[in-house]
Parts: C-alpha cells; structure tokens; sequence
C-alpha cells in the first residue's frame, strides 16, 4: 500500500502524472452528477408541503455546507500528514485545500442566509450551527493569513498545519450541534445511522448534487495542486523537461 501511495501519489512527479490521467474522468462524472441532480431537484422534485419551492435552495445549501466540512477534513488530514512525515504533496493539498474551501464555507453561509429569511423572518440569528458554520469561515480565513505572511517555506507549513489541526475540533461541533442544542436550524436530514427524513424524489438529487460538489472540489483540487507542483519544482528536471 504505502509503495503504491510513493509510486502514484506521495512525489510530486508521480502524483502529477497520476492526476492528469485521472482529471478527465472525474470531470465528467462531476457534470453528469451536477446535470442530473439540478435538474432532477430544480424541475422534477416535488414542492415541499411547508416550503413551497423556496426548498429547492437545499440542493445548493447542502452541499457547499457538506463540502466545506469535507474539504476542512482533508485538509487537517494533509496537515498531520505533512507535519509527521514532511509530504511535499501533502502540504500543497493543505494549501490548495483551504482556498477552495473558504468558498463553499462563504456559499453555505449565503444561502442558508436566504434560506433563512422566508423561514424564520430573518437572514442571520446567532444559532450554534449558523455560529459554528460562521467559525469554520474564520478558521479558513486564518489559515490564508497565516500562509501569506510567513515567508519562510517549512515554518509556514508547520505553523499552518497546527492551526489547521486545532480547528478540526470544529467539525464535530458543526455536525452535532442541532442535536446538542435547542436551535431554529431543522435537525440533520441525512444521518449515515438512520433513515433518510426527505422523499425519494427529493433525497436522489440532494445525494447527486453532493456527489457534484464534492467532485468538483476535487478537479478543482487537482488542478490547482498540478500548478503548485509546477512553480515549487520548476527548477528539476522532470519540469524543465515537460515545459521543453
């Protein structure tokens, strides 16, 4: 396992091959899961009984929200990583990771933001998941700052990655904390532990359009990482042999 890890993924060569063979086909399954869960939950999913068509903003909300957790875990996961065993690769996940994550934290905060009006008569209350949510932004937000003001390569690396491992505390708050408290945000639809509380019709393109996002951030991730990869060794062989 770990020498397929150092053969494919673990150098900055081999995971840069590795992902420009993989890029193509995770960019189309990321539109045929973002063509068919938008269209499925914008067009063909039922109104809800309570909500109208002011829920269909679910099949966004939801899924930045999920990615914004997602992409915080991977890169608290790249953080130890880099941290224990110094991975260059894992260090630019790190990186790269927190740049796409602070938009999908920014897209959750917006839409539950317009989700909430019509709902609770407002666009903001100090709710503990809405707080929590808000948190993850500024931890993301803290991150950046502290990479673009350390010069230093392996001292911003270190220093970003403890800050990235210290927030990780936060997801579990995030997750838990309709349960944990007495909040006006609505109790988790989705739960890897009990039955779905939504439609079939309306839970099949919310699982689509999380599949969509989650990919997306991966083609994006990969991409990017692709360009890192390329300024930071451009001074080897492989890259000066690839530009020629």
């Amino acid at each position: 396992m770990f020498n397929w890890l150092t053969q494919y993924w673990l150098s900055p060569k081999s995971f840069y091959h590795a992902s420009g063979r993989l890029l193509p086909w995770l960019a189309f399954v990321c539109l045929l899961a973002l063509g068919y869960g938008s269209i499925a939950g914008l067009f063909f999913a039922p109104a809800d009984y309570q909500q109208g068509d002011g829920f269909r903003i679910m099949y966004v909300h939801v899924p930045s929200a999920f990615a914004a957790m997602a992409v915080y875990f991977l890169m608290a996961v790249s953080a130890l990583i880099t941290l224990v065993w110094r991975v260059k690769v894992a260090a630019i996940c790190m990186s790269v990771s927190a740049r796409i994550g602070v938009w999908f934290t920014l897209l959750a905060l917006i839409t539950g933001s317009l989700w909430g009006k019509p709902m609770w008569g407002t666009y903001w209350v100090w709710d503990a998941r809405l707080t929590s949510v808000l948190i993850l932004l500024f931890l993301y937000l803290g991150f950046i700052a502290l990479q673009s003001v350390i010069t230093d390569i392996q001292a911003r690396e270190r220093a970003s990655a403890i800050l990235a491992l210290i927030g990780v505390i936060n997801l579990p708050i995030i997750h838990y904390s309709v349960i944990w408290w007495n909040t006006l945000h609505q109790g988790p639809s989705l739960s890897a532990f009990a039955q779905p509380t939504i439609a079939a019709a309306m839970l099949w393109p919310l699982l689509a359009m999380i599949t969509g996002f989650l990919l997306f951030f991966a083609v994006i991730l990969l991409w990017r990482m692709r360009n890192h990869i390329l300024l930071r060794e451009m001074r080897t062989q492989w890259v000066e042999a690839l530009i020629k």
